[in-house]
């Protein structure tokens, strides 16, 4: 199994021997510019044998598959309203999948109603500013309204 690595602020990142746990960390400034997934082959001092990918994303990002509903208006005051899935979650942002590609461009605003799949259900509601589009996939990161929440911080802990 391929593990994610994260680069750290430095472009420092850490591997971990999925074999005997032992971790090296190295200077991956040569890959943190590259715009394309980097997987890195690795050989542990143990000899053990395994491939890394390094993350280049700076906060972590949950895997998720959880129904909810977007509003939006457009600039001549039309609302648009519909379904979607939250696919991953950060501490920034959402990726979102839409039915049918989102009629909506960059920088435009919605905002996005969900529950978590927490114990509680915990009900988000959150405006989101849309960062990028790639046909039904929609990028967006929070508004500073919807920054710093700790339910949402403690679901991303857990």
């Amino acid at each position: 199994m391929t593990e994610k690595v994260y680069i750290a602020q430095n472009n420092m990142a850490t591997f971990i021997c999925p074999k005997c746990k032992k971790s090296t960390t190295v200077d991956v400034t040569s890959y943190a510019e590259l715009e394309k997934k980097v997987k890195v082959k690795c050989r542990c001092v143990c000899g053990h044998n395994y491939t890394s990918i390094l993350e280049k994303r700076k906060k972590y990002r949950k895997s998720v598959n959880i129904p909810g509903v977007y509003a939006f208006i457009d600039a001549m005051g039309r609302e648009e309203k519909g379904t979607l899935i939250v696919e991953d979650i950060s501490a920034t942002g959402l990726k979102l999948k839409f039915n049918i590609k989102p009629s909506f461009k960059l920088e435009d605003i919605l905002t996005v109603e969900f529950h978590l799949n927490d114990k509680r259900r915990t009900e988000m509601q959150k405006k989101v500013i849309v960062k990028n589009i790639k046909n039904i996939y929609v990028g967006t990161a929070f508004t500073l309204s919807g920054l710093n929440d700790p339910a949402l911080g403690f679901y991303l802990m857990n």
